[in-house]
């Protein structure tokens, strides 16, 4: 029950938003600012929920939820800072309004993929599970992103392993002129709990009241027995989904009637009913908000336009904190599979740190589909070794929530073809998050890739290339027992998402002299693994499998580079190699068309014209989806029949 302090403080959480709405909308209109999402008429369900959590609790608004920032006292100069897109803003001029977050608040900005945070809040839920905190994390969406995937799959997620995070739906009636009938054919969002076999509670969005004792009821109870819950609330949006879309397609008497009930005129008559507002503390708080609001935006507007540097922005990539190389304990070597390595090097950085949790379909029992976490449930336990529903992207999203709190994820993919299904968080969440607004995020994705088994177009492709053009991802593709294991171990404990690709053809086909205890290698740095002076062979994976065995029966002395590393790409040892050589053969697995030696091409061409004796050569596979047949695979498709005769063209040029 809230006393009469809390009171009128709740009244004035609930003006200062609105407030706020107001001077935005002058502004807009003055031309001050570019572009305004209102939450007009919905700042109860923001601001209520906000006052019910606690303030270590994680909240996950959304575009229309300003009162969630301002009811957690964030700085409000650097908010609107942001807001107008000047110096001092959350973002730096990269992202606009309330795409940022604020881990010193407790709050995770929004990305404009709707549905995409959810299964971030199930992540950073998990975590405080995990660490036995008695928080909760709540993730707000609208009604009509209650259609995408990822709402399905974080409440599936949610549910199975009991996370203590409420889903909190703002029905607005609109999903931007999109009306709720046609949007979805159940009466009510919240019936959709029951499919999933967690709680669900509709309430009036409007009341403030019943939105703060609604979450600080639901909160409570998640607290002592963690479990999804979904609250639909109703209210109404009163403006355009943003200002310059206006509201023509809306009936005027469906505004007029929820204009009626609006969260201030509500609580302003609830508060006089107990006889607690009068107008001495309504002047008083409207003044209060005045003075605080109009200085700050006058700070705000007066400031500068952000600028930067080509420096500055690239350097903000990647988040550069040091990591220490780890050096072999011992000089013990064991002659070691490509599959084992990669076991090693997880159960060894399990071992060693606790922060550590592996994730993905049937790897705990079954010790995954390549049987590389085999055991790890025993030693490890069902908390560490995670099996999940097949939900990729809320998955993933997952992971990234899990890093906010000092975890260090590792997903894996049971194929990489699979991560077709997780796109978007990859390279919306996980690749821009830093750049954005700062926030490390250590996740690596482990991607069973590659050819060579007969396993046909959905089990056997090469998607690096489809990654290879999103900043601030790195790609580690290694083609030695001892680089996976020692790549690996780096990736893990990076502070960037990492797509890790292990090629499936490799895994009990090659071996390598390894050391038994934990090393690691640093990522972003190419290898020769053959010195010569006639042609460059440039290649990763099992292409450099196809370069060493072509180059042992070879008359030219052919030098490799292994990449290792895709992404940072090792450009100087690749441009040291070709000037020396003047010739330059880019082989890879994937399709030759758009593949990563296009780009490999056309920096060589860019840099070291001049030191050329031939054409820049490109081999890679067909322009076709990868056969199923193992013959039509290893005679038709693959490049590796065709070597012999791209060497042969360069070296007679």
């Amino acid at each position: 029950m809230l006393n009469k302090k809390q009171l009128e403080e709740l009244y004035y959480y609930l003006k200062l938003p609105r407030f706020i709405e107001d001077r935005m909308l002058l502004l807009l209109r003055q031309g001050k600012i570019s572009k305004w999402f209102s939450g007009y008429g919905q700042e109860a369900i923001a601001v209520g929920a906000t006052y019910a959590l606690n303030e270590k609790d994680m909240i996950l608004p959304m575009h229309r939820n300003l009162g969630v920032f301002t009811t957690r006292n964030i700085d409000l100069e650097k908010l609107l800072s942001q807001l107008f897109g000047k110096e001092g803003g959350y973002t730096k001029g990269r992202d606009r309004t309330f795409h940022f977050g604020d881990k010193d608040n407790n709050i995770i900005g929004m990305i404009s993929h709707l549905a995409a945070m959810l299964p971030v809040a199930n992540g950073v839920a998990l975590s405080y599970k995990l660490n036995n905190e008695n928080n909760i994390a709540l993730s707000f969406i609208g009604e009509g992103a209650t259609s995408e995937g990822d709402f399905h799959e974080s409440l599936n997620l949610a549910a199975v392993w009991g996370l203590p995070v409420i889903f909190l739906i703002e029905n607005n009636g609109y999903g931007l002129s999109t009306p709720t009938s046609e949007q979805y054919k159940c009466n009510n969002l919240v019936d959709r709990a029951i499919g999933y076999g967690i709680e669900g509670i509709k309430i009036n969005g409007n009341d403030i009241i019943e939105v703060y004792n609604t979450i600080k009821r639901c909160a409570r109870k998640i607290r002592k027995n963690p479990a999804p819950i979904l609250i639909e609330a109703m209210t109404f949006r009163v403006r355009g989904h943003e200002e310059a879309s206006g509201v023509k397609y809306v009936p005027k008497d469906l505004i007029d009637k929820w204009s009626k009930n609006d969260p201030l005129l509500l609580f302003e008559k609830y508060l006089k009913g107990k006889k607690i507002l009068n107008k001495s503390l309504k002047r008083k708080t409207e003044n209060k908000i005045k003075k605080y609001v109009l200085e700050k935006i006058e700070i705000a507007l007066d400031k500068d336009a952000p600028t930067s540097s080509i420096e500055n922005e690239i350097n903000d990539v990647y988040s550069n904190e040091n990591i220490k190389l780890i050096s072999p304990k011992n000089n013990k070597i064991k002659e070691t599979r490509f599959v084992d390595a990669i076991k090693n090097s997880l159960y060894q950085k399990m071992k060693s740190d606790k922060s550590v949790i592996i994730m993905g379909q049937d790897i705990a029992e079954y010790g995954g589909v390549f049987k590389v976490t085999e055991g790890f449930l025993d030693t490890f336990g069902k908390e560490r070794v995670r099996n999940t529903p097949i939900t990729e992207s809320a998955v993933i999203g997952c992971a990234m929530g899990l890093s906010f709190n000092s975890f260090k994820p590792v997903v894996e993919m049971q194929f990489a073809d699979f991560v077709s299904v997780g796109f978007n968080q990859i390279v919306n969440n996980l690749a821009k998050t830093y750049y954005r607004w700062g926030q490390p995020v250590n996740v690596t994705l482990r991607m069973p890739t590659g050819g060579g088994i007969g396993a046909g177009p959905f089990h056997s492709q090469s998607n690096e290339s489809w990654f290879f053009h999103v900043p601030g991802l790195k790609i580690i593709y290694p083609s030695t027992a001892y680089d996976a294991k020692g790549l690996l171990s780096s990736s893990i404990d990076d502070n960037n998402p990492v797509l890790f690709f292990e090629h499936k053809a490799l895994y009990r086909s090659i071996k390598d002299e390894v050391p038994e205890s934990l090393y690691s290698i640093e990522i972003g740095k190419s290898k020769i693994v053959k010195e010569g002076k006639d042609l460059s062979i440039i290649t990763y994976g099992l292409g450099v499998i196809w370069a060493k065995e072509y180059a042992k029966n070879s008359n030219y002395d052919i030098e490799i580079i292994d990449l290792r590393t895709l992404l940072p790409l090792d450009m100087k040892e690749i441009l040291n190699s070709v000037s020396k050589t003047n010739k330059v053969l880019i082989l890879h697995e994937d399709s030759k068309t758009g593949g990563i030696g296009a780009e490999i091409s056309a920096m060589i061409a860019e840099n070291i014209f001049e030191f050329l004796d031939a054409p820049i050569m490109r081999l890679g596979a067909l322009d076709t989806p990868i056969p199923f047949s193992k013959n039509i695979e290893n005679d038709i498709y693959f490049p590796v029949n065709k070597i012999h005769e791209k060497v042969n063209k360069l070296m007679k040029y």
